[in-house]
Order: C-alpha cells, then sequence, then structure tokens
C-alpha cells in the first residue's frame, strides 16, 4: 500500500466530476487500500476519489476511528447509533448513491482538503445507501450518525463540491479570504464565534 497526496483548495481538479466505474479492477481495488492508508495516515474518517485526483466514483469511510476514549468524546451528542454500529466498516464503496433522505442534522464538519477549518453543515439525518463494494457486489444499507454524515460528505467531492459550498455566501467568502490570506495551519479563529451557543453535536469536528 501507498500513501497517496490529497489535493488541497483551490486546486482546480477537486472541482471536476467523477465518473462511474464499470468493473472493480485489481488496480481499482488497490486503489481503495491505499486510500483507506492515506485516510487514516491523515487522521481522517473518510476520502474520496476526486480528493487524489482521480476522477472515479470511489469513496472509503471508516467513523470508527479515531478510537481512545477523549476522542470519541468529539462526537459530542451524535453518539454511535445502533444503525452505524450495524454497518461493517471500513467501508469502501464504488458509485456510491443516495437512494432516500430523511430528516436533517447539523455537524461542524472539516475537509482533508480544506484542513484545519470548520464548519456547521446541514446534511440528511438518515440516508438509504446503495453501492458496489471491492468484490463488485451490490450492497445496500441505512444509517444515520456520523457515518450518514460523512457518506454524503464524500459523496459531494465525488459531484465537484466541497463542504464551504454549503456554507451561507458569507461564510464561504470568509474561509476563502481566510486560505488565500493565511494558507492552512496558521489562520486566526477568533472571528469564528458561531459555535458560541452551539450543542456538543455541533462542536464536534472530524476532518472528513
Amino acid at each position: 500500500m501507498a500513501k497517496l497526496e490529497v489535493l488541497k483548495f483551490p486546486d482546480p481538479n477537486l472541482r471536476k466530476k467523477c465518473k462511474a466505474v464499470d468493473k472493480i479492477t485489481p488496480e481499482y481495488a488497490q486503489l481503495a487500500q491505499d486510500m483507506l492508508e492515506t485516510m487514516y495516515d491523515f487522521r481522517g474518517i473518510g476520502l474520496a476519489a476526486a480528493q487524489i485526483n482521480r476522477q472515479i466514483r470511489l469513496i472509503v469511510v471508516d467513523t470508527r476511528r479515531p478510537e481512545n476514549e477523549d476522542e470519541k468524546e468529539v462526537r459530542g451528542e451524535l453518539g454511535v447509533s445502533e444503525l452505524e454500529k450495524s454497518v461493517t466498516q471500513p467501508l469502501i464503496l464504488f458509485n456510491p448513491v443516495v437512494k432516500r433522505k430523511e430528516g436533517k442534522i447539523t455537524y461542524n464538519e472539516g475537509c482533508l482538503s480544506v484542513p484545519t477549518y470548520f464548519e456547521i453543515v446541514e446534511r440528511a439525518r438518515l440516508i438509504d445507501v446503495e453501492a458496489l463494494d471491492v468484490d463488485g457486489k451490490k450492497i445496500a444499507f441505512t444509517t444515520d450518525g456520523l457515518l450518514a454524515i460523512c457518506i454524503q460528505h464524500e459523496i459531494d467531492h465525488l459531484d465537484g463540491k466541497l463542504f464551504i459550498d454549503r456554507l451561507s455566501p458569507i461564510k464561504s467568502a470568509r474561509i476563502k479570504s481566510k486560505i488565500k490570506k493565511f494558507g492552512y495551519g496558521a489562520h486566526d479563529d477568533d472571528e469564528d464565534d458561531d459555535l458560541t451557543d452551539a450543542t456538543p453535536a455541533e462542536r464536534s469536528e472530524h476532518q472528513l
């Protein structure tokens, strides 16, 4: 396995739409394993092929990580639902599709392609998912919680979208301005006071 380079905003390749996979080849299977290794190395919980400059509809997800008790608290009120526990992880999903959405939930999302920046994003609370696994077999499951949030975030990447695109124009422009001015890792968060009255779930954060 190999650690891959993760593209960062504003790389234009992140805006390309990914194409469906017709057949799961050994190359694609190996790519999925390399993506998992890369995701773990960056301490992320999800990664889309678009983020490593491969324009195919492939995502990998593992919301079980990080696993120590202190970091589990980052989930806040989300906890780990029974639906999430019922899904075997890590997930390797080719051609993932959300067939049904139900309810709404907010979460303080981050992204490996927009590292060190976090904002509250609204997603569907519960989703029905269909995809192909690494063996090319069709799988389907229903989930909620952090797993549902992560899958929706990664599928956005396959369509050329980032979590900052789901923010208000003002918040999105503010983050883009900070990235342009400070880059990654050195920005000042003093202006980001939107979480003052947020719930524990909204204050939680993961790089997806």
